[in-house]
């Protein structure tokens, strides 16, 4: 029988409510306990999953729970962690792992002392989408990728999410914090570690009114710049041409468009499992499409719309995974694929994204990583219900 992992989660907010949802896919945890430092959130979430609502201490010193779910704002991500694994257990957190370098990497430093698993969102990467598109540049079916682009641009959580004030705020706000480990780490898992990059900033406006929620109407200071223009070198020699941005209306760009020798790939959102994979061989020929809804981690499961923006009656959205996986790996004693290293890497090029745009140079990536493992059927069969 398959041992179940006893999950305490720690930050009761938005996104909860999608890690309580991987309990219908997964099949190796339960999360049982909640706790929050709004002790009305963290008793709303109890009552809405049916669990109990706990202190943060209390959660910490239950001997029955392995793994810290860490669901706090990415300023909280780094003491929530260090906590944990002071208190010897594992965690997963939300992206990044932390808002600056240094505190990543005592993180890493920390949880190898103490023998424990440290791992971190995004698990998009995992899904049909980039799995697929990982297949197929494997196969070198577009060649060797040259250059590429990759675009993240949209107005800003304000309109819908009650409480925005964190996205625009000087420490751990702006699009690259927020939406770059997506981007990033798909980015990673498509190309290997990345070297060198040069960016640019600019802040778009500077106040922004909520558009939901108790604190409707109110206007905010945006303290942060809201839009990136990035240039990123890869270990392989590959140049992407990244912007994040929180002051566009609408485009029609592509997420990402990778530029091979033989061809052209466009990948699907990095924000999502699922969505098709798009190549293109010949200039002027059609584009030849790579369904991925028939893959595990691909299939639309979302029929309702929540109160998550990124969840249409179309998408797939498997959240959760990155924890199963990693609990599935404690238990064999081998290393996850939302693993530490992999984090630290991706916050080493938000870091250096960060301080080219302050400088106005080129920043070197000191902090890199091993390309993640492909996430092969019986890995996958292995953790899903």
């Amino acid at each position: 029988m398959k041992k179940i992992f006893n999950v305490g989660l720690i930050g009761c907010g938005h996104i909860a409510e999608t890690y309580f949802r991987a309990h219908k896919y997964f099949n190796n945890f339960k999360i049982i306990k909640c706790a929050d430092i709004n002790n009305k959130a963290a008793i709303k979430c109890a009552k809405a999953n049916r669990i109990k609502a706990v202190s943060i201490k209390e959660l910490l010193n239950d001997k029955n729970i392995k793994v810290i779910l860490n669901l706090t704002i990415p300023a909280a991500h780094y003491s929530v962690a260090k906590l944990a694994l002071k208190h010897g257990k594992h965690v997963y957190s939300e992206k990044p792992l932390a808002i600056n370098l240094a505190d990543g990497i005592r993180l890493i430093k920390l949880a190898k002392k103490k023998k424990l698993y440290v791992g971190n969102a995004p698990d998009t990467f995992l899904g049909g989408g980039i799995q697929k598109s990982r297949e197929l540049l494997d196969k070198k079916i577009i060649g060797k990728v040259k250059f590429g682009n990759a675009i993240f641009a949209y107005p800003g959580v304000q309109s819908y999410h009650p409480n925005p004030e964190p996205w625009f705020a000087k420490k751990g706000g702006g699009p690259v914090i927020d939406m770059g480990p997506y981007y990033l780490t798909a980015l990673v898992n498509l190309l290997g570690p990345a070297k060198e990059v040069f960016s640019q900033s600019e802040k778009g406006i500077s106040k922004r009114v909520i558009g939901i929620g108790p604190k409707k109407g109110k206007k905010f200071k945006v303290e942060c710049p809201t839009t990136y223009f990035s240039t990123i070198k890869f270990l392989n020699g590959t140049i992407i041409r990244l912007t994040l941005s929180f002051d566009v209306i609408s485009h029609l760009r592509n997420h990402i468009e990778l530029y091979g020798n033989n061809g052209s790939m466009i990948v699907p959102d990095p924000n999502m499992f699922g969505g098709s994979v798009l190549i293109s061989k010949k200039l002027g020929s059609s584009w030849k499409n790579f369904k991925t809804n028939k893959m595990t981690l691909g299939k639309i499961n979302i029929r309702t719309q929540s109160s998550r923006a990124n969840e249409s009656p179309t998408n797939a959205n498997y959240r959760g995974v990155g924890l199963s996986e990693m609990i599935s790996s404690i238990q064999k004693k081998k290393l996850h694929k939302c693993n530490g290293n992999l984090s630290l890497h991706v916050l080493s090029i938000i870091d250096a994204i960060h301080k080219s745009a302050k400088k106005g140079k080129k920043v070197k990536i000191n902090q890199l990583c091993d390309r993640p493992s492909v996430f092969s059927k019986k890995e996958i069969k292995n953790i899903i219900k």
